[in-house]
């Protein structure tokens, strides 16, 4: 299995590709991307028999920044036939190991959303004649290879294998999260996403406790704020513009009317989160002043990625990060991804490397 299927949000194919040739070459396979724009998909084929393999193991799937779900494949299969697609799928896994789970899935993209009723149509009989033919277990199995099948356009299909623990637990890599009613905005759901794909549930209970302090940077009118609060933590929320009344009716919040970009706590919180819209090189300044002065423990935020340039500028704030660290003799752990609630932005988390270890039992 020598092709590489890596589903993105649609538009971002080019720097999903590019980050994964950067990557790929690092743990020694080697390969070139093929895409098209706005298509969600990218595929990778690596020079090296079973190359989508050997990548799989070696890059951790959560490090990887616009790639929200992967399989290794065989080559794409096309021709598909109407009239009998389960016996065309049959077919083709002749050598495949049984599997404990069969996913098949369209990318999240226009062309994608046409797919996805047929592809939930043709789980139960695809899962049956494979269970008939030994290739799938009769109760799903994680501990065994996920049978992948991806359905990228009407087509062009590809079918591969993904180690559950090495790949995305969600269909298509997406994490759909229920807006709460009361949040003031949908912004809100990028925060929640950011720690629920982020933070373990271990991590979560110990870095989110009720009573904690916080600050919001650029909070009107109130989305990360919301999270904050309902977690009962005391938030400073600073933003010349208003805020929620009902939120700020909860006691938990105090509004300062201010630019977050001159704002300075009066001692060190607990956490500082940042949804600002501004200019990528501007907001990591920022955000690396707060971390290096140790004015906050743990930090999620976004930076707004260019139309043009989007991988360098992001690995070009990625570098001002970790040399303002390394200057202020600092050792963080940092975290970045492109959230399925997230646009033109990406989220990332920092926090000091000796607290991620002790809430994560690694010290």
């Amino acid at each position: 299995m020598n092709h590489l299927l890596l589903l993105c949000r649609a538009g971002f194919e080019r720097e999903c590709a590019v980050e994964i040739q950067e990557r790929a070459a690092v743990v020694g396979v080697y390969g070139f991307p093929r895409f098209k724009g706005e298509s969600g998909y990218v595929e990778f084929v690596c020079q090296q028999a079973n190359g989508a393999v050997q990548i799989m193991q070696r890059i951790d799937w959560r490090s990887l920044v616009f790639t929200r779900q992967w399989a290794a494949c065989i080559a794409p299969l096309t021709d598909i036939p109407r009239n009998d697609r389960v016996g065309f799928f049959l077919q083709h896994l002749d050598g495949f190991p049984q599997c404990g789970e069969v996913w098949i899935e369209a990318a999240d993209s226009e062309v994608g959303s046409g797919l996805q009723g047929l592809c939930r149509k043709l789980v139960p009989p695809l899962a049956a004649a494979l269970r008939k033919a030994g290739v799938l277990t009769a109760k799903r199995d994680t501990q065994l290879e996920r049978l992948y099948i991806g359905w990228m356009n009407e087509s062009q299909v590809f079918i591969g294998l993904a180690d559950p623990h090495l790949a995305s637990p969600w269909p298509q890599g997406v994490m759909r999260l229920k807006f709460p009613p009361a949040a003031p905005s949908r912004s809100t759901l990028k925060l929640e996403e950011a720690w629920l794909f982020f933070l373990s549930e271990e991590a979560r209970t110990a870095m989110l406790k009720p009573g904690m302090k916080a600050v919001d940077l650029g909070a009107s009118p109130g989305g990360w704020t919301w999270q904050l609060a309902n977690r009962y933590m005391k938030t400073t929320s600073v933003d010349n513009g208003p805020m929620d009344d009902a939120l700020m009716a909860g006691g938990m919040v105090t509004h300062v009317e201010g630019d977050g970009f001159t704002y300075v706590p009066e001692r060190p919180v607990d956490w500082m989160v940042c949804d600002i819209a501004d200019k990528p090189a501007r907001v990591i300044d920022l955000m690396t002043k707060w971390i290096t002065r140790g004015w906050c423990r743990y930090t999620v935020f976004n930076l707004k990625l260019p139309m043009q340039k989007r991988y360098t500028t992001y690995q070009q704030c990625l570098e001002v990060l970790q040399t303002g660290c390394a200057e202020a003799e600092l050792n963080v752990h940092i975290e970045a991804r492109h959230l399925y609630h997230d646009r033109e932005e990406i989220t990332l988390f920092v926090c000091r490397d000796e607290d991620w270890r002790r809430v994560n039992g690694l010290s």
